[in-house]
């Protein structure tokens, strides 16, 4: 088989894959959580929580941009350790990052309610049941259902089409965003910006959830076979996407802290959009922010649909998820099973109300480290084990950088845990990663009727391709 023969479409140029991934990456959070970071941990607090989640998160990028550019297949995370650890850690941790990248998308429905309730308030119309306290009615919970609706059918008609509707977005968003900084940092008083620290539990607390808010740089892997772009040039966009929403980040925390008194910024619904107003002295431009967070859900969205759809299709294609999610559209060449999966659960998942988002971020976190962990293992072993394996991209001190990424990501792990001090918490968020677990167990059982015995040599082309097949799995 070789790396044509795969089926994806090379359509995405350098643009396309930076808006993708620094669209995917600053999302809508910043306008729900910025205001509850500095309540937590203090202006510098949280600064200090996102410079050394930055720190961590290019770390992880120059590894993923090594891996990226000798092995440009879909599938990322879950193909560089097939190469380095076996199928069953290879499983695992694409099944892992297909949650944190779901589990983001899943929310993302919610929050699109939440903005636009802020500019047009909802009815109450349609009471459906209670989650942990909120109340879940029919009226808000359509508005998400429809969204993930259209999304579901924007990326099944082709991925030119999601990334036409990236950059469009990503532009607006970016444009509000500075206007929102702008206002805070010319028109706010330094008097507002308190605490400038809590204590170490509260940076701990904004510090496991900055995971989730990068997550999205990842996403590029997963559409490696769609770019039309050198090798080399991956690695440019992996580390200037990541810095772009570090700065994204601390700029937001540095407006919002000048923008407004605390007050203001933790009393209301949408913190950004209430300091924007205040800084300005017009409720009409915390509308206008929320017009920005609106396209920031949906790159964030679109994003995280394009990279857990294509980690599912690699999986399937490889034969470790059933036949329907390793086929493409004989049309569009999109993964139409994934897609369907995925587009589903968004569906569904605004029947949870808004406390789900905290479950989703904190879950997305904790999966997505896991995912680190198992990809700078796997950078460390093929140094060792393949050497001689073309590398269009190599970092300097790599060994370092490898090892620096193992310590931080179980570090990060430890703060999951009761030990840590501010760990998941049962039942909803542990929950939501046991469903997913037996959903993931449920399909490998199922993949694993459907397929009976599959060859090393047969799974070593499935999941490489001819090119990229080492030569001791390739068939005579």
């Amino acid at each position: 088989m070789t790396q044509e023969s795969h089926g994806l479409k090379r359509v995405l140029g350098r643009t396309d894959i930076m808006t993708l991934a620094f669209g995917t990456m600053v999302g809508w959070a910043w306008v729900m959580l910025s205001g509850f970071w500095i309540k937590e941990a203090g202006v510098l607090g949280s600064l200090t929580a996102f410079g050394i989640g930055a720190i961590l998160c290019i770390c992880v990028g120059l590894t993923y941009a090594e891996l990226t550019a000798a092995l440009p297949l879909a599938g990322g995370e879950m193909v560089y350790t097939y190469r380095a650890l076996g199928q069953g850690f290879s499983w695992f941790v694409g099944w892992a990052i297909s949650f944190a990248y779901i589990g983001v998308a899943a929310w993302e429905g919610i929050a699109l309610a939440t903005a636009i309730d802020y500019i047009f308030p909802i009815p109450q119309i349609g009471y459906l049941w209670s989650v942990a306290g909120y109340s879940v009615y029919a009226s808000w919970s359509v508005i998400g259902m429809v969204a993930a609706l259209v999304l579901l059918l924007l990326n099944h008609f082709g991925t030119r089409t999601t990334a036409i509707f990236q950059v469009m977005t990503t532009s607006f968003l970016i444009m509000i965003g500075l206007i929102f900084i702008f206002g805070g940092i010319t028109f706010g008083d330094t008097s507002n910006m308190v605490p400038l620290f809590t204590n170490t539990k509260g940076i701990i607390a904004v510090l496991i959830m900055v995971p989730s808010m990068f997550v999205g740089f990842d996403v590029i892997p997963q559409s490696a076979e769609e770019m039309n772009l050198p090798k080399k040039q991956i690695a440019k966009v992996f580390i200037i996407s990541i810095i772009m929403a570090s700065l994204w980040y601390c700029l937001i925390i540095l407006g919002i802290s000048f923008a407004a008194p605390p007050e203001i910024r933790t009393s209301g619904i949408v913190p950004v959009a209430d300091a924007m107003a205040y800084s300005y002295g017009s409720g009409i431009f915390g509308k206008i922010l929320i017009l920005g967070g609106i396209c920031g859900i949906m790159t964030s969205w679109n994003g995280f649909m394009v990279g857990s759809t294509r980690i599912i299709f690699a999986m399937g294609r490889a034969k470790m998820l059933p036949p329907f999610f390793g086929k493409l559209h004989y049309k569009y060449k999109t993964p139409t099973g994934a897609i369907l999966l995925v587009g589903g659960i968004c569906i569904i998942a605004p029947l949870l109300g808004r406390n789900a988002l905290v479950w989703f971020v904190n879950t997305s976190a904790f999966a997505s480290v896991l995912s680190y962990l198992m990809v700078a293992v796997s950078f460390l072993l093929l140094r060792i084990r393949e050497p001689d394996l073309e590398r269009p991209f190599k970092v300097k001190y790599g060994k370092f950088i490898g090892i620096v990424v193992v310590i931080f990501s179980v570090s990060f792990l430890v703060f999951y845990t009761p030990a840590g001090g501010v760990s998941l918490k049962w039942p909803n968020e542990w929950l939501l990663i046991l469903i997913w677990a037996f959903i993931g167990i449920f399909f490998a059982l199922w993949a694993k009727g459907s397929y009976q015995k599959v060859t090393k040599q047969e799974r070593e082309n499935l999941v490489f391709g001819e090119e990229y097949s080492r030569k001791e799995f390739t068939d005579e």
